[in-house]
């Protein structure tokens, strides 16, 4: 039944690939469903009003090509392609929604855990000339988390994808509201934004800060937040009321980051543009920081 990563700062709550959510978007290499600090819960579900949420995203899940999937484009409508971490899906529809329940033939997984880590391997099958090898490593630290990635590219086609974690954030269960802040590294111009979706105006852009003045009752979203420019792929959000802060970075540049959030979470998310030729590999490392301000 899964694994927890534990020591006196941090409880990680981590799901095997072949438990609990098992649906074709979120990569199943680690799970991530929960994360504790100070035992004050930090993270959150998708839609808590969704019965069983393991239908859905939750904790620090991770997906790759949310606009189109490994080979998608060139695969006949009733053939199968890959979505990387899950396995194959089957092509029933001329578009790729990343929404959509699809069929699955998952992928080979194996997982093993060494102290305060846990190792998880998944082999892909051959499809469309595509096939790859991802291994994925997360470890505890002190105060914080780190997952290693390796991607490798077993194929005879170049890998063209991105990466990009969903981060479930709701410290202490709050609503999203004035007692949050969320800090960028680089100046934030709406003006430079691909899409702004604010409905009832609760959600405030600062030079690098997003702050919400009232919890909102819609779901808001921002997309391409550094405006397509390359930017350090990070962020920081603070908690007011239990002066509790959360900082990602990442071994990568990156010129796509989204926001999304509702009145009980807010998900920023940092895009990973990869490509890989057959026979190389792709490595890189999301690293998360829990600290009290």
């Amino acid at each position: 039944m899964g694994h927890i990563l534990k020591n006196k700062n941090l409880e990680v709550q981590i799901a095997f690939p072949n438990e609990n959510y098992g649906f074709s978007r979120f990569d199943w290499t680690g799970k991530i469903t929960s994360v504790k600090f100070k035992n004050i819960q930090l993270t959150s579900v998708e839609d808590p009003n969704c019965q069983n949420h393991n239908l859905l995203g939750q904790g620090l899940y991770n997906e790759f090509g949310i606009e189109t999937a490994l080979g998608f484009d060139e695969t006949e409508i009733g053939d199968w392609f890959h979505k990387i971490g899950v396995g194959l899906l089957k092509k029933e529809v001329e578009k790729y929604v990343f929404h959509k329940p699809y069929k699955i033939k998952p992928a080979e997984f194996r997982t093993s855990t060494d102290g305060n880590r846990v190792l998880i391997h998944c082999v892909s099958p051959v499809a469309n000339g595509y096939s790859y090898e991802l291994r994925k490593e997360i470890e505890l630290q002190e105060t914080g988390l780190t997952i290693n990635y390796s991607l490798k590219n077993t194929g005879k086609k170049t890998i063209q994808t991105d990466e990009y974690v969903h981060n479930f954030m709701a410290i202490n269960n709050d609503s999203i509201g004035e007692i949050f802040r969320l800090n960028f590294p680089f100046d934030l111009k709406p003006e430079l934004f691909g899409e702004t979706v604010n409905p009832e105006l609760a959600v405030s852009v600062g030079e690098k800060e997003v702050a919400s003045n009232a919890p909102a009752k819609e779901q808001f979203f921002f997309s391409n937040l550094s405006g397509r420019k390359s930017v350090p792929a990070a962020w920081e959000l603070l908690h007011l009321k239990t002066q509790i802060g959360i900082r990602e970075k990442t071994s990568f540049q990156t010129n796509k980051i989204n926001l999304w959030g509702w009145k009980h979470v807010i998900s920023p998310e940092l895009f990973f543009e990869i490509s890989i030729a057959p026979k190389e590999t792709k490595e890189w490392t999301r690293t998360y920081e829990f600290f009290q301000i």
